[in-house]
């Protein structure tokens, strides 16, 4: 299927980024929310918690639609739906309100990342695929450099509702780019031939799947970390610190840049040294940057540079081992492609918001627990990426010129 990577990717990563754009937006308006509708901290960081649950349990449903019913249909269907919750969070007017809609919003969102992840695998896999994915991420990844930029400049003049506005107005043009640019990439001869026994068959395969599995949890642990940051980040930067809602916008741009260099080197990294050894080396130095950052604010170092200057480096190297490991882990099940991205991202957004109610449970005003839960995060995924892609870990599968694995 011959295909332009440049339109690709820049479709497929503004599909993507349309859901954490309408988190990292809305992050410097936090305190705000908490204040106007006069609710607690981890009532607000509730409304955090609620978008990822929905943005992570519905792709399970996503996934094998797409697979039934192609591509297109259910992004369709997601984006509407996006839309509806935007417009709900902006007509809220209590907390207990506006955590229903965000969860409604997060049900629309999860469309667009399930989705694009599975028409990446169905044009292309191995180096190919993470330099697609890698692209894709360019874009994705302006998010957090844009996003709270524009939060902050709509909420001093208009208030946190107009986050929402700016949320629907970006869904509605997504809809149009979609349908009249994106080409449906799974035809009816290549979808699944019946529904819930293949579903489940597909389903069961992955969930027995030991190197699928610890390629997914690689790759969300690493997010769960980053989730923290975003459940904290603006108490501690503008609470605790006391900079402005544009100096935090400015200051968690600031990984956004490392993390956006990095991934453009998971394709050329990846066909010159193999993808594994690419995600062995990154998730180590991503660890070993997450530790000292634990260290050293253990030792009682409350310093913003500091912090700042770690976190650069971590979120860095997280940057190659987030796509890497979802491309290694789509690889090896192209016929299902949308069943493993809809698993895969589930149980990493699963993990990132059980990690935003322990973040968010232990939260003292301090950045100690927020770098916690990075660390943990970090060693853990220091640990199954030894396990699962070092000596103890599947040798893994050659992807020859079809696409398909050889044996």
């Amino acid at each position: 299927m011959k295909t332009s990577f440049a339109r690709n990717a820049i479709v497929l990563g503004l599909l993507s980024a349309i859901g954490p754009f309408a988190i990292d937006m809305y992050l410097p308006a936090l305190p705000t929310i908490a204040e106007h509708l006069h609710a607690s901290i981890g009532a607000t960081q509730m409304t955090l918690m609620a978008y990822f649950a929905g943005f992570g349990i519905c792709q399970i449903v996503y996934g094998p639609v797409s697979d039934l019913v192609g591509r297109r249909p259910p992004l369709f269907f997601g984006l509407a739906v996006f839309i509806l919750g935007a417009i709900g969070c902006a007509l809220s007017d209590t907390i207990e309100m506006l955590i229903a809609f965000r969860f409604l919003q997060g049900i629309g969102a999860s469309a667009s990342m399930v989705i694009p992840r599975a028409v990446i695998r169905d044009l292309h896999t191995g180096p190919d695929a993470a330099r697609l994915m890698s692209l894709v991420m360019l874009v994705f990844s302006v998010s957090p450099i844009l996003a709270p930029l524009t939060g902050s400049a709509v909420i001093v003049p208009f208030g946190w509702r107009a986050v929402f506005v700016i949320g629907t107005i970006a869904a509605v043009l997504a809809l149009v780019l979609v349908a009249l640019t994106l080409q449906e990439t799974h035809p009816p001869e290549r979808r699944l031939k019946s529904g819930i026994r293949s579903v489940m068959a597909g389903y069961g395969k992955l969930i027995t799947d030991l190197r699928f599995l610890g390629l997914t949890f690689i790759g969300g642990l690493g997010m769960s970390s980053f989730f923290s940051f975003l459940a904290s980040s603006s108490f501690i930067y503008i609470d605790h610190f006391g900079l402005t809602p544009t100096q935090y916008s400015l200051a968690f741009s600031v990984n956004a840049i490392g993390f956006i260099g990095s991934a453009q080197l998971a394709g050329w990294l990846g066909a010159r040294f193999g993808l594994p050894k690419v995600v062995l080396t990154a998730v180590a130095l991503y660890a070993f940057f997450a530790l000292v950052l634990f260290g050293v604010t253990l030792a009682g170092v409350d310093s913003l540079p500091v912090l700042m200057a770690l976190l650069f480096c971590a979120f860095a190297w997280l940057g190659l081992v987030i796509p890497t490991t979802m491309v290694l882990a789509l690889d090896e099940h192209g016929p299902i492609a949308g069943m493993a991205s809809a698993l895969g991202g589930t149980l990493q957004m699963a993990a990132g918001a059980v990690m935003i109610v322990v973040v968010s449970a232990f939260f003292d005003g301090t950045a100690l627990p927020m770098v916690a839960a990075i660390a943990a995060c970090a060693a853990g995924a220091f640990t199954l990426a030894w396990l699962t892609l070092g000596r103890g870990g599947r040798a893994p599968v050659a992807v020859v010129a079809d696409g398909q694995p050889a044996e």
